[in-house]
C-alpha cells in the first residue's frame, strides 16, 4: 500500500521539501515521488529496460508503412530522422522533471493541466498503452497461429481461436511478472536483452544478404509520385511512432538518480531501436510483401527459422507489454479513487481491456493500426510541447512538488476549477493544426505538410498557444504557482 509522502520516520529522506519513505516496500509501485535513495537503476540497467521496451514487433509494422512510400535507403533515413526527432521531444518533455523529482509522466503533467485537468493525460496514457499492448499481443497470437499452421498443427479455420487464446495467456504472463513491480520488469528485461538484440540484427543481415536484388528492384506500393511528400511522410511516421513513448518513459526514468543517467538511455535505448528494427519490416515489405517475420522467415528457411522468429516475437512483445502495463499502473496511482487499491488490481486494470480487445475484436483493431498510429501524433505532439514550454521557459525548471499532490481551490495547481485553460487551448489548437495538415484516416494532406510534417507544426502551435495564454491570462491572474 502506498504511504503518504508527508509522514516521515527516522530513516526517511527529505527530498525537495517532501518526506518520502526510503524503504522499498511498495514505494516503486506507488504514485508518490521516489527519493534519491530509492532510485537505484544505473545507466546500463535503464538502457536495457528501455531498449527491451522499444524493441517490439510494432517496429515491423512501422517499417511496413514506410515501405509503402519509400525504398530501403530513403526509408531507413526517414525513419531514423523522424524517430530521433520524436524521441527528443519526449525526452525534453518528461525526463528532466521525472528524474529531478522522481515522478512519472502523469504526475509531471499536473503543473500544466491542473489538479483536475491532468485526468486528460491519464486518459491519453491509458488509451495509448492499451492500444499498443493490444497490437503487440494480437501480433504475438497471429505469429503463433501462423507457425502452428506451418507445422500442420492448426488449420486456417482455427487460427483465429489460437490468436485469442494465446493473447489471453500472454496477459496472464504479464500479470505474474508485474506482481513484483519494477523489480520484475528490470529482471525480465535483462534476460531478454541479448536475445532481442542478437536475433534482431540477425534478421536484418538475413534480409539484406538474401534479398538484396529483390529489395533493390522493389517499388513502393503507394508512392505518391512526389519524392518530397513520400520522404516527409516517412519522417512523420517515425515522429508519431516515438511520441507514443510519452506514456511509458516517466515510470522508468524516475528509477534513475538524475537526468545525466537517464538522457542517453532515453535517446539511444528507446529512440534508436525503433528505426533499426523497422528496417526489418521495411525490407521485408519491399522484397516479400509481408512484414511479419514469423511468416517470411518460414519462406526463407523453413520451420526452423519460423521457430526462431516466434521466439523473437515472444521476447520482444512480452518485454514491451510489461513496460506498458507497469507504466499504466504507476500512472493510475495518481487517481485518488484508486490510489490505495492493491498493486495486483491496478495491473488488472491495465490488462483486462487489452485481453478484451485481443479476444473480442483482434482483426478489427489490427487492420486499423495506421489510423491509431496517426492519432497518437494528434495528441502527444502538443502535449510534449506544452510540457517543454512550461518547464523550460515559464517555470525556470522548477515545480512545486507538494502542489502536485494537493487538491482544493487554494492549492498551487488549482487554476480555474482544477483546469488550466492554457493547456486545454494548447491541446485544441494542436489538434486542429494536425487535422488540417494531415488526415489520420486517409492521409490526405494540405501544404505545408510536405515541407514540415504534421507533428512538428502541431507541437509548435500547441506550445505557442500555451505560452501566450499563460503569459497574457494565467500569470497575471496569479494562478498556477508561477
Amino acid at each position: 500500500m502506498a504511504r503518504s509522502p508527508w509522514r516521515g520516520r527516522p530513516n526517511s529522506d527529505t527530498y525537495v521539501g517532501v518526506v518520502v519513505m526510503s524503504d522499498n516496500t511498495g514505494i516503486e509501485q506507488s504514485g508518490w515521488p521516489l527519493a534519491k535513495a530509492d532510485r537505484r537503476w544505473t545507466q546500463r540497467q535503464l538502457f536495457i529496460v528501455l531498449l527491451v521496451a522499444a524493441a517490439a514487433t510494432w517496429c515491423y509494422i512501422i517499417g511496413e508503412y514506410v515501405g509503402y512510400y519509400l525504398n530501403l535507403r530513403m526509408g531507413a533515413a526517414a525513419m531514423t530522422a523522424g524517430s530521433m526527432i520524436g524521441m527528443l521531444l519526449v525526452t525534453l518533455a518528461v525526463v528532466p522533471t521525472a528524474t529531478r523529482y522522481g515522478i512519472d509522466s502523469i504526475a509531471a503533467a499536473k503543473p500544466q493541466f491542473g489538479n483536475r485537468g491532468w485526468m486528460i493525460t491519464v486518459f491519453l496514457q491509458y488509451a495509448s498503452i492499451i492500444g499498443w499492448n493490444s497490437l503487440l499481443l494480437i501480433f504475438f497470437g497471429k505469429s503463433v497461429a501462423q507457425l502452428l499452421g506451418v507445422l500442420g498443427v492448426v488449420d486456417a479455420e482455427n487460427a483465429s481461436i489460437v490468436v485469442r487464446v494465446v493473447s489471453a495467456l500472454a496477459c496472464v504472463g504479464v500479470f505474474l511478472v508485474l506482481m513484483r513491480g519494477a523489480t520484475g520488469l528490470e529482471r525480465i528485461s535483462t534476460l531478454l536483452f541479448f536475445f532481442i538484440v542478437g536475433i534482431g540484427l540477425w534478421m536484418i543481415w538475413l534480409l539484406l544478404t538474401n534479398q538484396s536484388d529483390a529489395i533493390a528492384a522493389a517499388k513502393p506500393a503507394y508512392a505518391s509520385g512526389s519524392l518530397q511528400w513520400d520522404y516527409v511522410t516517412g519522417i512523420e511516421i517515425g515522429i508519431v511512432s516515438l511520441l507514443s513513448w510519452w506514456p511509458y518513459i516517466g515510470a522508468m526514468v524516475r528509477e534513475a538518480p538524475n537526468a545525466h543517467t537517464a538522457t542517453l538511455p532515453s535517446m539511444l535505448g528507446m529512440g534508436l531501436p525503433v528505426p533499426v528494427l523497422s528496417i526489418v519490416g521495411l525490407a521485408a515489405i519491399l522484397a516479400l510483401q509481408i512484414s511479419d517475420p514469423s511468416a517470411w522467415l518460414v519462406q526463407l528457411g523453413g520451420t526452423t527459422y519460423g521457430v526462431i522468429a516466434l521466439l523473437f516475437v515472444i521476447a520482444a512483445n512480452f518485454g514491451t507489454a510489461l513496460a506498458g502495463v507497469y507504466a499504466t499502473g504507476v500512472g493510475l496511482r495518481q487517481v485518488p479513487a484508486i490510489a490505495n487499491v492493491s498493486w495486483n488490481i491496478i495491473i488488472l486494470m491495465g490488462l483486462v481491456p487489452v485481453a478484451a480487445v485481443s479476444i473480442l475484436v483482434p482483426d478489427l483493431f489490427f487492420s486499423n493500426f495506421g489510423t491509431f498510429l496517426a492519432f497518437i501524433g494528434v495528441f502527444f505532439a502538443p502535449l510534449c510541447a506544452i510540457q517543454i514550454v512550461d518547464f523550460f521557459l515559464l517555470r525556470g525548471q522548477r515545480i512545486n512538488i507538494r502542489g502536485i499532490y494537493l487538491q482544493g481551490a487554494d492549492t498551487p495547481y488549482a487554476y480555474w476549477g482544477g483546469f488550466n485553460p492554457a493547456a486545454v487551448l494548447g491541446m485544441a489548437a494542436g489538434f486542429a493544426t494536425y487535422l488540417y495538415l494531415l488526415n489520420p484516416v486517409s492521409y490526405a494532406s494540405h501544404s505545408p505538410y510536405e515541407y514540415l510534417t504534421a507533428s512538428l507544426p502541431t507541437a509548435f502551435v500547441g506550445g505557442l498557444v500555451y505560452y501566450l495564454v499563460t503569459v497574457l491570462i494565467v500569470k497575471p491572474a496569479g494562478r498556477g504557482d508561477y
